[in-house]
């Protein structure tokens, strides 16, 4: 970039350590200096709740000192809990501080591995560690990122997970990180789909032995737990949370606001998944399985609209499609940069934290339908994006005509340098 914007970009680059530490500080104090900061509800759930994990009443335990409207239950996987077993024995500020740091250590891995499925091995040295630097501080105040600082969450390891499966070529690394991902909690076994669809076949069946593998320790080690998990317990979305809440930014959720009430897994919600399967495939068809963080994105947001609850920060997936978005081959396009504008401002802005000051109660559905139109904010951002990848490359043979034009970004399995330019303006 030349002229003056290429000026005010390379200053960005230059300051961005800077900038970066001061987010992460930041962060901290927030957490440490304000009434609520450390409440981190959900790391409670993990850490408290694991503890009691050989007394037999893993699943009986709820932690409701700072949310005493829905006492938060512990709703994950055995083997969730025999990972998170050791941390009870530590002082829980400690856990808690040092938790924080480690997500957003995890940020940056996500951003420079996201860059890494883009550009390949030309990801190095000081400039690229200096745009992820400004994208892990930028990413650390939207909203899915946020609210895992907030409630101690685990989502942000969890996406490393998948994009690390995506970016090495080890069939038995990348299964194994989806496996265990998925073992820790269950949304992430939908990165299978993307590893079947790039046809890794030794991967995805490595993810599903490895995800089984893990069911199996939890049955040898607290029998009792697993069965009463994978029986009784799994499937539930009642005990997850409240269908309806704002917070929920699945299809489902936002269907039942939209209408009043549950609609469960019935019709609408059927014809809605449908809908939004093919528009899933028809975007991915688009881009062509050469464009991995395209592809791997596309799973992840179709993931996220199928979940029957889907908490807003879970979408920590906003961060990477962002970077695809601004970096990728389609970033000259008018709509790669109104989709980038959507998704970054409403997740900065963070939507359903403001439209929950509007709502008496998490369990109540209806809504006026300003408000529940509004509230389906990721779910309309991630059908618009299916909506314009499908289109965006109507009438010029697709995927492959993508290919033979060179458009930029794409690099092979292997890592090689494509044949076509760097496209990064910010290098």
């Amino acid at each position: 970039m030349r002229g003056r914007a290429g000026a005010r970009l390379r200053t960005v680059l230059r300051w961005s350590p800077v900038l970066l530490v001061v987010s992460i500080a930041a962060r901290l104090v927030w957490t440490l200096a304000t009434p609520n900061g450390m409440n981190l509800v959900d790391l409670h759930v993990y850490v408290d709740g694991s503890g009691s994990l050989f007394d037999g009443d893993l699943y009986d335990y709820t932690y409701s000192e700072e949310t005493p409207d829905f006492p938060l239950p512990f709703t994950y996987p055995p083997f969730a809990a025999l990972v998170f077993y050791p941390l009870h024995y530590l002082p829980f500020p400690v856990v808690g501080v040092g938790w924080q740091l480690l997500i957003a250590a995890a940020l940056f891995a996500l951003v420079w591995l996201s860059l890494r499925l883009l550009f390949g091995e030309r990801v190095q040295g000081r400039r690229w560690l200096e745009l992820t630097a400004v994208w892990t501080a930028v990413g650390l105040w939207t909203e899915p990122v946020r609210t895992t600082l907030d409630y101690g969450q685990v989502n942000v390891f969890l996406a490393l997970a998948a994009v690390g499966a995506a970016s090495t070529t080890r069939w038995w690394l990348a299964g194994g990180l989806v496996g265990l991902a998925a073992g820790v909690k269950l949304t992430p076994a939908v990165t299978g789909l993307y590893l079947a669809g790039q046809r890794r076949w030794a991967a995805a069946v490595a993810s599903a032995v490895t995800f089984a593998g893990t069911v199996g320790l939890s049955y040898l080690l607290v029998g009792s737990a697993a069965h009463e998990y994978f029986t009784t317990l799994l499937g539930d979305a009642d005990r997850i949370g409240p269908v309806g809440s704002v917070w929920n930014q699945s299809l489902r959720g936002a269907l039942s606001r939209l209408v009043g009430h549950d609609v469960g897994s019935g019709l609408a919600w059927a014809a809605a998944v449908a809908v939004s399967g093919v528009l899933a495939v028809l975007a991915w068809r688009a881009i062509g399985a050469a464009d991995r963080l395209g592809t791997l994105l596309i799973v992840q947001l179709f993931g996220l609209l199928l979940s029957p609850i889907s908490w807003s920060h879970h979408w920590v997936w906003v961060v990477p499609l962002l970077v695809w978005l601004v970096h990728g081959r389609y970033r000259h396009r008018l709509g790669a940069r109104i989709l980038a504008g959507y998704w970054l401002v409403t997740s900065l802005v963070g939507v359903p934290w403001v439209l929950s000051f509007f709502q008496d109660s998490i369990w109540i559905v209806s809504r006026p339908g300003l408000l529940a139109w509004i509230g389906a904010v990721d779910v309309l951002g991630a059908l618009a994006t299916f909506v314009w990848l499908a289109w965006t490359e109507r009438g010029v043979g697709g995927a492959k005509g993508a290919r033979r034009r060179g458009e930029a970004g794409l690099t092979k399995r292997s890592g090689r340098r494509s044949s076509t330019p760097d496209p990064d303006p910010a290098v």
